[in-house]
């Protein structure tokens, strides 16, 4: 019996499962670009925050939420720290910390809710420093239009 790529990525897995916050998933837009915007909305990259106006005394405290790994962990910090549905973009200080495998790993996890085949891809991007090779995460997502697999940086 041969494998549906497609349908085995379109479930939850261990890493993506969500099964247990369907409170906050109320709502979650259906377009991946919009699905990114939810994302963001809930989550600041670490190597940005200063940026977006944190300091390091409030970066410091919190940086365990990094070594949070599956979407069911972070969705339960994220309700710690604001338990409203995740179509609610949260203030700063309510957004949790991540870097890009986070991001990665929630959106995947949102759009496999959604039954919509999804996978995480790393690899080394050559366009974020000149000269460097630095690990970064997407998305891909079967465009079933194009036929084929389409990357996604949420």
């Amino acid at each position: 019996m041969a494998l549906d790529v497609q349908a085995y990525y379109a479930e939850p897995g261990v890493m993506t499962d969500l099964s247990r916050h369907g409170d906050m998933l109320v709502g979650l837009p259906h377009d991946i670009g919009e699905l990114c915007k939810v994302v963001q909305g809930v989550m600041v990259h670490v190597f940005w925050a200063n940026a977006y106006g944190m300091s390091e005394t409030e970066i410091a405290p919190r940086r365990a939420e990094l070594q949070l790994r599956a979407a069911r962990h972070l969705l339960n910090r994220i309700r710690e720290l604001d338990p409203r549905p995740l179509a609610i973009a949260r203030p700063l200080r309510k957004r949790i910390l991540g870097n890009c495998r986070d991001f990665t790993v929630l959106l995947v996890a949102l759009l496999r809710y959604q039954g919509i085949p999804a996978r995480a891809r790393c690899g080394f991007g050559t366009y974020f420093t000149p000269g460097k090779r630095e690990d970064h995460w997407v998305a891909e997502v079967w465009r079933e239009d194009e036929g084929r697999w389409v990357l996604v940086d949420a």
